[in-house]
């Protein structure tokens, strides 16, 4: 089962490294123009328009990348199935369909199927579509209806599923949605703890995409707190409105930037640079702009653990901050452009002790993170067991040839068509199943500069070639005749 989410953590990798510079842009907007959101400036509007056309859409692109990413082929095929379940399944559960269905007006329907759309979602539609082609793309129909055999018949498939999965969402989706709105209302009474706990289980429910259903209690009028609208139009009690607020901006700033150093320092050497480039652009994207999901859901599946400490730390901070009555707000996210907003409006109550907060934390947060991960090795970025790189040598020179050149011997090495049966790849390597492992010429493989070779059971074998691995792949790949 860990292995699962590892794979599904190192599927989400690839949109995720795509929101770190969409947020960024978003927030240049929103500094720019803060109060119209671009209405009032072309260049304000321009940048947010930009950045929130992936950060709007973050359930379609899991979608997508979770069904290429789990799949064995990484195929095309796939990802376009993941595509057609997320489309599935939220054309059918939303409001107007549920409201057809249902035979009642579209705003007496339940305000779950109004967040259909979420990031849990998109990953159910890419684990199912990864399922229908790892299940399908090879099934051969009968010669009247050959068209649809194959890869084709996965989008099919996955289609059929996703009705099936809709069914089950439309009687569960709203009672669990409907549940965690109850329970933000019935914590909403308790002070301090109160808002320590909704900052807990904020982040823990980040994955599900129900998390809205608790900020809309707290930040906006379902439960008459309206945090968010009271702090900004001034109409509250100073020091406490904007308590369910505050203690997001020592996470966002500092704890989880701190965090992304400590994952930093602990990837394995190889890995370094690698992840080095998302944690920076990650960590920057969480200080500037106050959005995290690039950070949180770098770890969030590939060490689980190491996320429930993030959820239980940021409730921690809510409650910090509720308790001594320091107050600031957003009306983006808890980033530096909206602390500095904020700071100034008459209900801000002494927001530079965030500051000091923070600092706090991200000291926590750096250490604590640092020490869990190598005590108990997690498998955050640049830690997974599949990205182990033997030092037996050196990364393989590039150059379009020498990929070619490289992946041909591999390739014959491996035993050609008559002996591999499937070619895959991580990170770093080339996964292979063969048919024969004696067929197998290793010292043909080691002799194109490889840094290693790991046999796995009967039929499997890995090529540790480093993080030019696709090149090479797609070189094999062209040359296998399937």
């Amino acid at each position: 089962m860990m292995k699962y989410f590892q794979r599904l953590g190192r599927s989400l990798m690839l949109p995720v490294a795509v929101l770190p510079a969409a947020a960024i842009l978003m927030g240049i907007g929103y500094w720019i123009d803060h109060d119209g959101w671009g209405s009032g400036n072309p260049f304000a509007a321009f940048f947010i328009t930009a950045g929130s056309s992936i950060i709007d859409n973050i359930p379609i692109l899991f979608a997508v990348g979770v069904a290429l990413g789990m799949s064995k082929a990484k195929d095309g095929a796939a990802a376009l199935a993941g595509l057609v379940g997320f489309l599935v399944v939220t054309t059918l559960l939303s409001t107007d369909t549920v409201a057809m269905l249902q035979s009642i007006d579209p705003e007496n329907v339940n305000d779950a199927f109004g967040n259909i759309g979420n990031a849990f979602i998109g990953i159910l539609s890419g684990l199912v579509a990864a399922s229908m082609y790892n299940r399908f793309s090879h099934v051969q129909l009968p010669d009247a209806l050959a068209f649809f055999s194959g890869k084709r018949l996965v989008p099919i498939m996955t289609s059929g599923a996703m009705i099936i999965a809709s069914a089950i969402l439309f009687f569960a989706w709203p009672i669990i949605y409907t549940g965690l709105v109850n329970f933000g209302e019935a914590i909403s009474g308790l002070g301090a703890v109160g808002a320590g706990l909704y900052g807990f289980f904020n982040r823990l429910l980040i994955p599900t995409g129900l998390h809205h259903a608790l900020n809309s209690v707290f930040w906006f009028d379902v439960a008459g707190i309206d945090d968010i609208g009271n702090f900004w139009a001034g109409t509250g009690e100073k020091g406490v409105t904007g308590m369910y607020q505050a203690g997001f901006f020592p996470i966002m700033m500092f704890g989880l930037p701190a965090a992304g150093l400590a994952m930093y320092h602990t990837a394995k050497t190889k890995r370094k640079k690698q992840a080095a480039s998302l944690m920076l652009a990650a960590g920057f994207a969480a200080f500037f702009t106050g959005v995290t999901e690039p950070l949180e859901f770098s770890f969030m599946f590939l060490a689980p653990a190491l996320y429930v400490v993030h959820a239980a730390l940021t409730g921690i901070s809510l409650m910090v901050a509720a308790m001594f009555h320091w107050t600031a707000g957003f009306g983006f996210s808890a980033g530096l452009v909206d602390f500095i907003l904020s700071s100034r409006l008459p209900l801000a109550n002494q927001p530079y002790m965030l500051i000091v907060q923070g600092l706090v934390f991200a000291v926590i947060y750096y250490f604590l993170f640092r020490f869990l991960i190598v005590k108990f090795n997690l498998k955050t970025p640049g830690r997974e067991d599949d990205e182990v790189v033997a030092e037996t040598g050196g990364e393989p020179a590039t150059g379009k040839e020498r990929f070619a050149v490289m992946a041909a011997d591999i390739y014959e090495g491996l035993g050609g068509d008559a002996n591999v049966t499937s070619v895959d790849n991580c990170v770093t390597r080339l996964r292979v199943e063969v048919k024969d492992m004696d067929k197998v010429d290793q010292d043909k493989i080691k002799s194109t500069g490889v840094p290693g070779i790991n046999v796995v059971g009967k039929h499997g074998i890995q090529v540790v070639v480093g993080t030019n691995v696709q090149f090479v792949a797609d070189e094999v790949h062209k040359l296998r005749k399937e």
